[in-house]
């Protein structure tokens, strides 16, 4: 998979820089190094099962949800009820919505434990987050490689290195058109914690 700024390069094969926005050090080192320590103390991380195919397993990494009173958050085929916000957490979500000029309602965290945690392709394309969703993922910890291909045409991938403490933001037609990933890697890896603030729609 081809190792490439996403933002410097001239030569992508369709790759929608305009649907991005990214952040190298939105969080100081400081920062990000006390919310690292803080959520991995205080969040309460559960491990959830998912289905595949005809077998219910194990997703490979904790998470856990936060949010605005009465939103919740579907993994899998279970409805998983939110924690509210924590004034840590809160204030984060305020500074990247006066930042970034967007609303956002509800944040998952997800915690990679080892090289062995992961999240499969996959779109954030549910009807719930609107017709063209607008995702802020905040990276903590371990240096994780979030690879995209193309929906349509799988041999069009590009791999994008999230350090402690960027911001990445989806937007747009990106879900309707490409998938993204965490994979797993053939070396040790730390944990890493990823935070993805969302605005989910009351169905």
């Amino acid at each position: 998979m081809t190792q490439l700024s996403l933002f410097d390069s001239e030569d992508l094969y369709e790759f929608p820089k305009d649907l991005l926005e990214y952040r190298e050090h939105f969080l100081n080192q400081e920062e990000a190094d006390n919310l690292k320590d803080h959520l991995l103390e205080t969040a309460p991380w559960k491990q959830r099962t998912q289905k595949m195919y005809d077998k219910t397993v194990l997703t490979p990494r904790l998470t856990a949800w936060y949010g605005d009173q009465k939103t919740a958050y579907p993994l899998g085929d279970v409805e998983v009820e939110n924690n509210l916000w924590t004034p840590e957490l809160f204030s984060l979500k305020q500074r990247i919505e006066k930042e970034f000029k967007y609303k956002f309602n509800s944040v998952l965290l997800n915690l990679y434990r080892n090289q062995n945690d992961s999240v499969a392709w996959h779109r954030d394309k549910e009807s719930r987050y609107g017709k063209r969703p607008v995702i802020a993922s905040l990276s903590l910890g371990q240096t994780r490689n979030f690879d995209f291909r193309k929906k349509d045409h799988h041999q069009s991938k590009y791999s994008l290195p999230l350090p402690h403490g960027s911001l990445l933001i989806m937007k747009g037609d990106l879900q309707e058109n490409w998938e993204h990933r965490i994979a797993k890697s053939v070396t040790s890896m730390k944990e890493r914690i990823n935070l993805t603030f969302r605005l989910v729609h009351k169905e």
